[in-house]
Order: structure tokens, then sequence, then C-alpha cells
């Protein structure tokens, strides 16, 4: 039987082309990740000072040109501690370090033990201290045009802010995208109340107390995997050594009474 012309030979007609070789996802841009992977950001994360907290930041450490809300049951469970290794490395590249809003002036003495210089830090004070209104229900307009503008400049090494729970509805959003354009780090410390509620903050972080000179942080969001369990990180010591052996018995003695409760009947006989 003769062949037709120009048709192709039954053999040819199944042979296989050459595989074409597809990058994985995470390789197509900085932004994508796995589920079961931390984000890697376009930049190195700046180094925190505590390793076991690095191996839980996306990037290995505290991220550059976006939001990282801490959020505190009250002030002064050692967010600053936490935050005093990061920020003397920013001031000794020769950046200031900006506070917006502080709650309390800070304390030289104290700031200086942790590392900071105080020529390179910068204190903007604008929210009013009125009479019987509370603090988180302050209007702060003032001060979101300010930290918007610094973050923006980009002639600030470091910012951290202490902002209401109450603010515009896009404020957040606002920051994030001026943040974008900031080269370090730039941090917002607000109420621990406010860790259900939505945030344009890629980071976010839950500060308390774990006991003296130890704070637990808990990642509540992050370009990953969720956290598997809280960090206890041991921050630099403040209290003296007697000062601290008081406050770790007046720690013990809940719980020794919560054990004695415990082991207690639980009620009087009723039997006669």
């Amino acid at each position: 039987m003769n062949r037709v012309a120009g048709a192709r030979s039954p053999g040819r007609l199944f042979t296989p082309s050459t595989p074409t070789l597809t990058p994985s996802p995470e390789r197509l841009h900085p932004a994508l990740w796995r589920a079961h992977q931390l984000g890697r950001p376009a930049g190195v994360g700046l180094a925190s000072g505590f390793d076991e907290l690095d191996a839980q930041l996306p990037g290995g450490g505290w991220p550059r040109g976006a939001l990282t809300e801490l959020l505190l049951p009250h002030e002064g469970v050692g967010e600053l501690r936490l935050l005093a290794p990061l920020l003397a490395a920013v001031q000794a590249q020769q950046r200031c370090v900006m506070w917006f809003d502080p709650p309390a002036a800070p304390c030289a003495w104290a700031l200086s033990a942790l590392g900071l210089d105080l020529q390179r830090l910068v204190v903007l004070q604008a929210r009013q201290a009125l009479k019987g209104v509370a603090r988180s229900r302050l209007p702060a307009p003032d001060v979101l045009w300010a930290l918007e503008q610094a973050l923006k400049s980009g002639h600030v090494g470091a910012v951290l802010a202490w902002l209401p729970a109450r603010l515009p509805a896009d404020a957040l959003r606002r920051l994030q995208l001026a943040a974008q354009a900031h080269e370090g780090p730039a941090f917002l410390l607000r109420d621990a109340a406010l860790r259900h509620h939505p945030s344009a903050a890629p980071l976010r972080l839950a500060l308390a107390s774990a006991g003296p000179d130890c704070l637990r942080v808990t990642v509540l969001k992050r370009r990953g995997p969720p956290q598997a369990r809280p960090l206890e990180l041991a921050l630099p010591p403040v209290l003296s050594g007697p000062a601290l052996a008081r406050a770790q018995r007046v720690a013990a003695v809940p719980a020794a009474g919560l054990a004695r409760a415990t082991a207690a009947p639980s009620g009087p006989a009723l039997s006669r």
C-alpha cells in the first residue's frame, strides 16, 4: 500500500516534547511563600538581639519597610528592653530614633543603661493630658501626620509610636504605605485588647510579663505558619539581686496558695 505523500510516520506522531521545568512558586517573587514556610521579604531582617525570636520572624529579624505592631496589657512589661538591642544598633549607624507620644517622660539613666545614645533620640509629645478622658480615647491627628511624614522622609533610623485604640479606619493602612518607603524598622505600641481587631501591619506580636526580667512573646500575625507556642525571653535585668529575690518570693506565694487549695478537701463530711 502506497504511503500518502507528506504524511508523518505513526511513531513520530507520539514523540514526547522536551519537558519545561517550572520554577517553584516561592522563587517567582519575594512576596510569595508556601504555607509551611516563613515569608521571605526583599531585604534581610534586622537582628533583634534574641536568637530564638529571630528564628520566628520572617527574614530572620525585625522587618524593614513595614509596620510591626506590639500589643501590650500595659506599659512597662519589658517592651523597651526587648527593642533596646535593635535601637542601639540603629544609632551606632549614625541614625536617629524617633518616639511618638510615649506614655511617660523617658528616663535618661535607664535608657543609657540599655545602651541607647540620648543624643540620637528625638521625642515628639503631641497628646494633651485632658482630665476625665481616658488616654485610649484621645484622638491623635497631629501624631499620625507627623509619624507618616517621618516614615516618608527617609532620614529616620527607627520609629516607635504609642497609638491610641481608636484610630481612623484608614490610619494603619496609610502608615503601612508610608512605612514601605522607610528603610528601617517601625513599631506601633498599642493595647492588647486589639489583638482580635484587623490590622494592616504585616507583623503583630503580643507581649506579656512572664516573671521578673522575663517576657512572653506571642506571634499573632506573620507572613508564614502560625507559631507553635509562645516564646519566653530573658531580658536584661533591671532589678538588683535583693530586689529580684523579693519579687520571686512574692510571685511564689500565690502559686503555693493555689497548690494548698487544690490539695485540700472539697468540703466538710456530711455524715454524723
